[in-house]
This record gives structure tokens, sequence and C-alpha cells, in this order.
């Protein structure tokens, strides 16, 4: 069976290599509070040898979960045409209210609504995919369709 690889922006894969690096960092500090942990007695109803632990089980699972992101990672460099496309940002125009906004097409890992980052996954990310400027895009969302207009694409 072929493995599959997750898209995502050069930005995105740096990201995950930082905060690998943040939580090795890390790790030798939660093993020295571990062992202190330890030191101190019986186990059994010992709550910061039982905390320790746990952090430490957290940090370790999340840097597997993280290398696992990178082993199947496929770093996608936007294409320099006027099609939208991962790792290009989108001004867009809500047919409804004319509101604009404007977000970046990111891998679903990257996704963040906060910083305006949509998955290329979301109803909106599919839908918009590969379209071009003046074009007008039917969203097809859980709570119901909606249209947009794409203003302007930039990389």
């Amino acid at each position: 069976m072929e493995p599959t690889f997750n898209k995502m922006t050069p930005a995105g894969y740096q990201a995950i290599e930082q905060e690998i690096e943040d939580l090795k960092a890390l790790r030798p500090h939660r093993i020295k509070v571990l062992a202190a942990a330890a030191a101190l007695g019986d186990r059994s109803e010992n709550a910061e040898y039982t905390n320790a632990k746990r952090d430490l089980g957290r940090l370790e699972s999340r840097l597997r979960f993280l290398n696992k992101q990178l082993q199947y990672a496929k770093v996608v460099q936007p294409a320099n045409n006027d099609k939208l496309d991962i790792g290009k940002s989108v001004t867009l125009e809500f047919m409804d209210d004319h509101d604009r906004v404007t977000y970046q097409l990111v891998g679903k890992q990257e996704a963040n609504l906060e910083t305006n980052k949509i998955s290329f996954t979301s109803p909106i990310g599919v839908a918009l995919n590969n379209h071009t400027v003046d074009d007008v895009v039917t969203v097809k969302a859980p709570n119901g369709d909606y249209q947009v207009k794409i203003i302007e694409i930039t990389i």
C-alpha cells in the first residue's frame, strides 16, 4: 500500500521542526523532575511523581506525533500561475454581505482561523482550489451553501 502524504507549506514544515527542537530541549528538564519526584519515596501515593510521569509521557507522545507529521509531509511550493493553490493567499468577497477577507491556503495541520490560514481540505479550500481571480465560487458548507468572489490571489 502506497503511503499517503500530507501537503504542507514550507513555513508549516519549519514550524513543526521548531516545535520538535523546543520539545527536545525541554525533555531533560522533565526527566530531572521525574527523577526528583521518584526519589521522594512511595510512588503509589506520590502526586508529584504521577504528574511528572504524565507530563513526560505527553511530551514524548507529542514528539512522536510531530515526527510522523514530518515523515509523511510533502512540502508544496506554490506554483507561479494565476490559479489558487496551497501556499497562496486569496482575498475573497462574500456575495451575501460583501465583506472582504484575506486567507492563506495551507495544509490541514497548519490551519488556524485566528491567523487567517485555512486548510485546502476545508469546504472553502476545496471549493476555491484551482480557481482564478473574478471567479464566483459556491462553497458547500455544513451549515448551507454560500458564494464568494475571488478578488485577488498572491504568492
